[in-house]
């Protein structure tokens, strides 16, 4: 057996592959024989998409886990005093 090489998709076709995984009408090896991809790219695709939807309808609210912006002056004023 001949060892594929690495392949790169589109976003597009990513994206085309793991609405059609979301949607159900079809088995992952349907799926995985119809686009030549493996069941668990598409997983991982489908994956990605859901974990990034709830982006898209977002209330435009920063996620809690992004870092505050750091006053440079406040912190080299308190890192370094100068006397």
């Amino acid at each position: 057996m001949a060892k594929r090489s690495r392949r790169t998709h589109a976003p597009a076709f990513k994206t085309k592959v793991a609405l059609a995984a979301i949607k159900g009408e079809k088995t992952l090896a349907e799926l995985a024989q119809q686009y030549d991809v493996h069941p668990n790219q598409i997983t991982a695709w489908k994956g990605q998409l859901v974990d990034a939807a709830a982006g898209v309808f977002g209330s435009g609210v920063e996620p809690a886990h992004a870092t505050p912006a750091i006053d440079v002056k406040v912190f080299h004023a308190k890192a370094c005093p100068r006397a």
